[in-house]
């Protein structure tokens, strides 16, 4: 691990008014400033320097030190270019890194994942996730990078319940459906708010998704299948039936649920990932 530590909050700050600069809220910018914390996602993930690894919101370089140092090569993607002079402070000891000053969510996954990391090397995602893409992020990797094998991220307390919610509980939702698609999640542990400079209005989880090496099961069309769970999870107070109706004939609908034997009342949060693809293989196999 890196020899010399993170800095503590006060240091931290003096950096950013060295560069004169601060967090913007607008990019959910929350600078994780613990090293025990900071070690601890590192060996939750198990990486080695074997393994290529991609880093969202790298902030001010703290988690991809202890990246750049445990992986072969990171693969960070920056949307802040402000960052810029500070990061490469903060990396100039490393050489195994490469930073993508863009947006994620605008990048094309595939393209940048075959340019920069060689095929056939393990990759995972390890990151401290800005609260407010949290979900759009998750979404576009599972849809986009399938090659990809295990992720560890920091995120808002509540979303990482939601990502670990099961049928029939408050937590479930699309973003259940879609990780209980193509990996196993668990909650691994918690992160105080007092952890960050500056320090956010709420707790902190990490959780770790391992990638099913053979898939649970499959969707014909898994684009299809993706954009359906949203769908059905579009209001969470709603019947399946109300949610789909907004999409879909009636007739259709009603074809659709006697075949599948699918109550009028039944909710979204009542079908398990199996029967939400039998609905998406529904639709895609009938051709309307």
């Amino acid at each position: 691990m890196p020899s010399s530590k993170i800095k503590p909050s006060s240091a931290v700050q003096n950096q950013l008014n060295r560069h004169h600069l601060s967090a913007k809220k607008k990019y959910g910018q929350n600078f994780l400033i613990r090293n025990d914390i900071l070690k601890r996602i590192v060996d939750v993930a198990e990486i080695t320097k074997k393994d290529a690894v991609i880093e969202i919101g790298p902030g001010l370089g703290a988690l991809t030190r202890y990246l750049c140092e445990a992986s072969g090569f990171v693969l960070a993607y920056e949307i802040d270019e402000r960052l810029r002079p500070l990061l490469e402070e903060n990396l100039k000891e490393f050489a195994n890194y490469q930073i993508i000053w863009d947006d994620v969510l605008k990048r094309d996954l595939a393209k940048d994942i075959e340019l920069y990391i060689p095929k056939g090397t393990s990759v995972y995602v390890v990151a401290n996730l800005p609260y407010y893409i949290t979900t759009p992020i998750l979404f576009k990797f599972l849809e986009e990078a399938p090659q990809i094998l295990r992720y560890v991220m920091m995120m808002q307390y509540e979303v990482a319940q939601r990502i670990c919610g099961v049928p029939q509980t408050k937590d479930y939702n699309a973003l259940s459906v879609a990780i209980a698609y193509r990996a196993t999640a668990s909650n691994v542990f918690c992160v105080p708010k007092t952890a960050f400079v500056p320090m956010p209005q709420v707790d902190s989880a990490v959780v770790r998704l391992d990638v099913d090496s053979i898939p649970k099961i499959k969707a014909v069309d898994e684009d299809f299948f993706f954009r359906l769970i949203r769908l059905c999870f579009r209001q969470r107070r709603k019947t399946l039936w109300n949610n789909l109706s907004f999409s879909f004939p009636k007739d259709l609908l009603k074809q659709c649920f006697f075949e599948l034997n699918l109550p009028l009342s039944v909710r979204a949060e009542e079908l398990n990932v199996y029967e939400l693809v039998q609905l998406a293989d529904w639709f895609t196999n009938s051709g309307k």
